[in-house]
């Protein structure tokens, strides 16, 4: 890794985006790297102008994050790593204004979504924007006390804005997971520990392909915790997924998994092994 992107990880938003928090949570005392798309954030480490990006793939509310299915696969990058980043919403204006004065609240589009009971309290009028950082410094600019923006703490202290309410958001188990994403793989022997895999795979087009390729996983004891699919190329015939398991394809229960699924597939890339966050050993345990 050259100098110039030592300690840069890349990420799609303005500063003080969630993506930028989940840098800095993740990855204390680097320098995060504003990207306007994620295919600019997966450039940027392609250019060697930072070291990892941070890609957001799915939202316990929202759901899986679009496009990051289709771009990881063709990137040229590997997950090297996952981070789950709890999101807490805060009601955001600027200077003088309060409670009573605000009457618009300005954010991303699923942002406002996820503060329901907030904008129905304060009779408040949802402005879309096209993010929630961008919301922040747009009322940051604007100045004014009718007007508030829905995103993080540290857009807050980015734009300088007035909190006037944190963990304002409806669910309180509102969290994204993320990839973290390098140019170079995690690659075998891997020390002991919890460790997730990561690839996508096509089936192919004959009966019962997929109950045959993920029957190796049953009979192996793998787990899978997850198995997304969705149309490549626009053909309703051609379906890729993408699988995360338990486990290193070193371990043997795995490699065979695996080596059947290949057998029954028309395409298999391993995306990356990777450890397992604290977060995800902790919601096994509870189960």
């Amino acid at each position: 890794m050259s100098i110039s992107e030592a300690d840069i990880i890349a990420f799609q938003g303005q500063p003080g985006a969630y993506s930028d928090l989940a840098c800095r949570q993740a990855y204390p005392g680097w320098t995060t790297l504003p990207c306007a798309s994620f295919e600019a954030a997966i450039e940027a480490v392609r250019e060697h102008r930072a070291g990892l990006a941070m890609l957001p793939c799915e939202n316990s509310l929202a759901g899986r994050v679009p496009d990051i299915h289709r771009l990881l696969p063709d990137s040229g990058l590997h997950v090297v790593g996952e981070h789950f980043e709890r999101v807490e919403h805060c009601l955001l204006a600027p200077k003088g204004a309060s409670i009573a004065t605000l009457k618009r609240a300005h954010s991303h589009p699923v942002a406002l979504g996820q503060v329901l009971k907030l904008l129905k309290e304060l009779r408040l009028t949802p402005v879309i924007e096209a993010d929630t950082a961008g919301a922040a410094g747009l009322i940051a600019e604007r100045g004014g006390v009718e007007d508030a923006a829905i995103a993080s703490e540290l857009a807050a202290q980015i734009y300088g804005l007035e909190v006037l309410r944190k963990n304002v958001e409806d669910a309180a188990h509102n969290t994204t997971r993320f990839y973290v994403c390098s140019r170079t793989p995690l690659a075998p022997p891997f020390p002991e520990g919890d460790w997730v895999t990561s690839f996508v795979f096509r089936v192919r087009n004959i009966p019962a392909a997929l109950y045959k390729a993920l029957g190796g996983f049953a009979t192996n004891g793998v787990n899978m915790t997850k198995l997304e699919s969705y149309m490549v190329g626009g053909a309703f015939t051609a379906t890729q997924f993408l699988a995360d398991v338990d486990g290193r394809p070193d371990e043997p229960g795995l490699a065979r998994a695996l080596e059947e699924l290949s057998y029954f597939s028309a395409d298999l890339r391993v995306l990356g092994t990777y450890r397992a966050h604290p977060l995800r050993l902790a919601q096994r345990e509870g189960n």
